[in-house]
This record gives C-alpha cells, structure tokens and sequence, in this order.
C-alpha cells in the first residue's frame, strides 16, 4: 500500500515520520513551557554536572519532567472521562426515554452497577433503575467523595489507596487540580505531583473508563466471544464501503442498523453497488466487532492506507487519533471524510453533526452521503487479498462463563492453572501503534514471547489488532505459538492464548479481570501479588501514560518501549522505576526491545511466583488407602 500511495502522490504517516526527527529535548521531558519567560530547555549536559539546569524560575530538570508527565495523564484522563461522560448524558437520555434507538439490553449487568451504586433493586421498573444509576454515574465527575467504582478493588489494595492519600474523588477535580498543581509556580515536589498524577490516572481507570465500559454494555449488550476478520482485505471493491474511525460506539453502533436498513441497501444497489459493508480502524471498530462482528480494515497507522485503496466511499471519524492528514489524502480520491463530534472538526472534511436524541436520521444521512459518494469513484483501486480471522469479545464476565459455565462461572480453573504452573502467569498487553517503530512489529514480537513462555495475553486496543493479524486470537494459535501448558488449558478451554478484551477505554475490563482472581483465592490479597504485568511497547498517546499510571497505582509491573517521556531526570525516573514501588507494589519500567520487555515481564512473574511459593513444580503424589485414612 506504501508503493500505491507512492505512485499517486499521497504522503503518510510513514513518510513524516522520516522526514521529520523527534526533538530529543521534549521527547525526554527536559523542555519547560509553562510560562512566558521560557521555553526552557533543560537537555542533560556531559560529564552530568546537574548544577545548571533550571529554568528561568528555577525549576529542577526532575519538577520540570513531573510537571509534564502529570500532565499527559491529565490529558489521557479528560479523553476517557470525557468519552464516559458522554456515555452517561446519552445513557440519562435513554433512560428518560428521550433517545429513540437506545435502550436496555444488558438488565443483568444493569443491576450489578445498580447494586456497587448503592440502588435501590426491589420490584422497581427497569428504567427507574436505570435512571438512578444514570444520575450516580454523571455524579463521578464532580462528587468530593470517593469514586464509587474503587469500592470492587480488592480490599488490600482500597487500604493502600487510602494510606497513601490517592483515593480519587470527582474526576474533573483531579483533571483540574492536575493542571493546577503544574501551573508555573505552584507544586514543586515531584514525588508530591506524581502522588496527584497517581490519584488522577485512577479517577481514570476506576471512573471515567469503568463508567464508559459498564455503560456501553448496558446498553448496546456485553460482548462475548465473536468471529471477526481484520486488515485492508475486509474492504469490498464491488460494495459501499463505510469506515468507522475513532473510539466512541455511540453514533457507529446506529451506523450498523442503517447500513442494514432494505431501504438504503436498495438505494445502493439502485446506484451499482452489490451492497453495503461497513468496516472499522481503532477503537470504534473494537466496539462494533465485539458486539456486531463488523470487520476491523486496521488500527491507527491504516487509517491513510485505508483510503488510499481507493475504495472507501466514506470514512466517519469521531474522536481521539485521527489523523489531520486525512482530508488531504481523501483529496487524491472519491472518499468523504465525516466528522461527527463538536468537539473534533477538521478542515477539508464534512460535518454531520451527531444528535443522540435523533441519532437514527444522523445515521441515516451519513450512509446515504456513502452511498452517493461510491458513484464518484476515481483512479485505480487496489484492495490488498490480507485478511485473518480473530475471535473477540471477551468481557471478565465472558472468561468467568468459559471457565466455569453457566451454573458453576467461576476464575477457579484460572486460578487453579497459574497455581499448578501451567499458566506461568497473565500478562496485559495494549496501546498504539508507533511510526517510529516498524508497525505492529513490537507488538507482535513480544506477545509471541510471553505465550511461548506460558503467559496467558490479555489486550485491547491497536495492539489486539497488531496480534489478531499475526494470526495469534484464534484458538489454533496455542498449538502454534503457546508453551505446552498454556497450549493445553487453551485447548481444554477452546480459547485463543491471547484474548481479545476491547477497546482502549476497556482496559478497566482488565482491573475487573485482575480483582476477580484475587477474589478467586490462592493468589495473594492484591492485584501486586499476583504474577501479572502489563506493557504498552508501541505507546504514543497521552491515554497510554494515564492507563500505564493507573496499573502502576492498582499494583502491576509496567513496562513501556518506543520511547520513555522522562528520561531528561534521572532522579525522577529512578523514582517512577524503583521508589513507586515501595508505595504502590507496582512500578514502570522502560525497554524498546520487545524481547528483552517480555524477559522483564517473565522475571517479574517468577518472582511473584516465588513469593507466592508457587514456582516450583509439585511432586504428584497418589494416596493409597492408608494415606487417605490418615487425611479423615
């Protein structure tokens, strides 16, 4: 796809990332802009002589480094949150009965929120239900209490929290008291400001992300396990093509319903078409496969390719990593890119407004513009043959169900796995993809070494679909690429050996995944005890810092690649690799090669296996009569 977009002049992500050098100064956290007397930049100096660098103010390289990284979690929060957010108003207006096309399909996990909110079940109707939960939830954004959702944490760890003063409060609060505490002059202790960092990034994974997770699935239906295809094959030369880019469900989940309405079905094929097939990139394609089975045509670095086919008739974007590039590069062809948020519009592109309280016409108009764009189509196609099955959708509530059935649903196997050393141990995988790294290489590379080593892989996100096109989320894959004992409870299961966990929002469904088997038992009291860790190795955005902050504070080893955002302090990233440990049990680490990050994950899990006094094989012993005698 590169040469094609060669031959008809297109530029892509790819290519400016060549042509264009990461500034060493802010890529290590060095550079101060937080007020007009600078920009300062702080860059290391050789021989280490520390004395003189400070800014203007007097900043220190490591208050100087904090202040940024605490603000990209600040960042990453208010993208989750907000996405939550606008999950609670339209769930509120469901509820209400005032957004024709939304309802209640998930009663049961209605209920279980219904219940961690303190709300009254009895005999009451559905919606009233619904409409309590609703308010409580918008609530999480302003409470000066703290967050409802920390109350499911495992008991050990809300204790941690509330000793070390990070239990969060209203979301918008630490949003907020983040970007105070780095305004010029105000917090000057970096230990202090990652402490706030810590509090947001949980207000994060525990409140914004749980509050969009819980919600979408009580509205558009939990997902379990589903057959998907994923890559540019996905795409059809001979039908309407619409692509789905961003991470909101809310308007795609209405996409799906009118691409099969018989009525715009009959108006494409009336125009030539032989039918209409939707596809997604990112994360609102990770929510339509989960629920609907639709395609995914990539991850973030395809959304360019994705159009340069040629066949893309319309591409509908609503937030978060979408690229500015692509009107530009819909310019050399027929595509309509359709923005769809107020919050995210782009020159060159058309705006349809999406209105949840209408948001079937919104739907509608937006595959009828597809539909005519398709008759406009210019130049030469050529769609890529490359696709792979995957199966997704797999909830905590879906791996309690595989493990233990309907009447016995239980993470007892699991547990009984890791315990009996089949299962070495879990691992969570997720992020971007990053043009500075070749694509989906990283990822790929060191998922195949945890489960080669009989790590189980939980993932969502690009990196799901980095793997899923590696062909590693089909259940074949644990004959191929697992050890022998994940190979074998993945069989006995009939599950792949990395699983297909959602979106990047969704990662709270791995904080829900990581409580239920300490609840399980024999694993230790916390999520820190258990022999987990997690890695983004192709992070680029914001949300990766927030999500990667708030596994560090629940107590999971975390290890980034690409790049590492503080490296222009030594003292505060000693702090963030080693001193966060002694406060939260969980701490980051850094590696760019994806081998030696799995080894790091490996040696991390072995020593929880030690200190859980697991990590030696037991003797099998079969017990005579006399033995058994002994035992009653």
């Amino acid at each position: 796809m590169l040469e094609k977009a060669a031959c008809d002049g297109v530029v892509t992500a790819f290519d400016r990332a060549d042509g264009l050098k990461p500034c060493p100064i802010g890529a290590d956290g060095a550079c101060c802009k937080m007020c007009a007397m600078g920009p300062c930049r702080l860059p290391k100096k050789k021989g280490g002589d520390e004395a003189g660098r400070r800014g203007v103010c007097g900043a220190t390289p490591e208050t100087v480094a904090a202040r940024n990284f605490v603000r990209m979690i600040a960042a990453g929060t208010a993208a989750h949150s907000d996405h939550g957010r606008g999950v609670a108003e339209v769930f509120l207006s469901a509820a209400k009965g005032e957004a024709p096309g939304y309802g209640i399909k998930d009663e049961k996990k209605l209920l279980q929120v219904a219940m961690d909110f303190g709300v009254q079940i009895g005999d009451r109707p559905v919606n009233d239900i619904a409409l309590d939960v609703a308010e409580i939830a918008l609530s999480q954004f302003s409470t000066d209490d703290s967050l409802r959702f920390i109350s499911r944490a495992p008991l050990k760890r809300q204790e941690l929290w509330r000793k070390t003063g990070v239990v969060p409060r209203g979301i918008d609060r630490e949003i907020v008291e983040c970007m105070h505490r780095t305004h010029m002059g105000v917090d000057q202790d970096y230990q202090n400001l990652l402490m706030q960092g810590a509090r947001t990034a949980l207000a994060d994974g525990w409140g914004g992300s749980m509050v969009a997770t819980e919600l979408q699935d009580i509205m558009f239906g939990t997902p379990y396990p589903i057959l998907g295809r994923v890559n540019l094959g996905v795409l059809d030369p001979e039908q309407v093509n619409i692509v789905v880019h961003g991470h909101e469900p809310l308007l795609s989940e209405m996409l799906v319903w009118a691409s099969r309405d018989p009525e715009l079905l009959e108006k494409a094929r009336a125009n030539g078409a032989k039918g209409i097939n939707m596809a997604g990139i990112c994360c609102t394609a990770n929510e339509i496969l989960m629920r609907h089975g639709i395609p995914l045509a990539g991850n973030i670095l395809q959304q360019e390719l994705a159009i340069i086919t040629g066949v893309v008739d319309a591409m509908i974007v609503d937030v978060q990593c979408i690229m500015q590039s692509l009107p530009t590069v819909a310019q050399c062809f027929h595509t309509k890119v359709i923005t769809t948020s107020p919050k995210a519009k782009m020159r060159g592109a058309i705006h349809v407004e999406f209105n949840e309280h209408d948001a079937v016409a919104s739907a509608k108009a937006i595959v009828s513009q597809a539909i005519e764009a398709f008759t406009q189509r210019k130049g030469e196609a050529m769609v890529p043959a490359e696709q792979v099955d995957l199966v997704a959708g797999f909830s905590h509530e879906t791996i309690n169900y595989l493990l233990g059935g309907l009447f016995r649903a239980s993470y007892r196997p699991l547990n009984d796995n890791i315990i009996n050393g089949r299962i070495r141990g879990i691992a969570g995988v997720v992020g971007c993809n990053n043009p500075r790294v070749p694509h989906d290489e990283v990822h790929v590379a060191m998922v195949k070494e945890l489960i080669k080593n009989d790590v189980i892989v939980l993932q969502t996100g690009c990196s799901a679909m980095a793997c899923a096109k590696a062909g590693l989320l089909v259940p074949d894959a644990a004959s191929q690429f697992a050890g022998s004992g994940l190979a074998e409870v993945c069989e006995t299961v009939g599950i792949p050996p990395v699983i297909h966990m959602g979106s990047c929002v969704d990662n709270s469904r791995i904080l829900m995944a990581a409580t239920a088997v300490v609840k399980e038992g024999g694993l230790g009291d916390d999520i820190s005890d258990l022999p987990a860790a997690g890695a983004a190795p192709e992070w680029m955005s914001e949300k990766a810092i927030s999500i990667g902050q708030y596994f560090v504070a629940s107590g999971v080893y975390t290890v980034f690649g690409v790049t590492w955002p503080t490296l222009g302090s030594d003292e505060l990233t000693k702090f963030l690799f080693e001193g966060m440990e002694d406060r939260f049990k969980g701490k980051w680490a850094f590696e760019p090669d994806p081998i030696e990050g799995a080894k790091l994950m490996i040696a991390h899990i072995d020593l929880k296996r030690k200190a859980l006094g697991i990590d030696k094989a037991r003797e099998r012993v079969l017990f005579d009569m006399a033995m058994r005698r002994e035992l009653a």
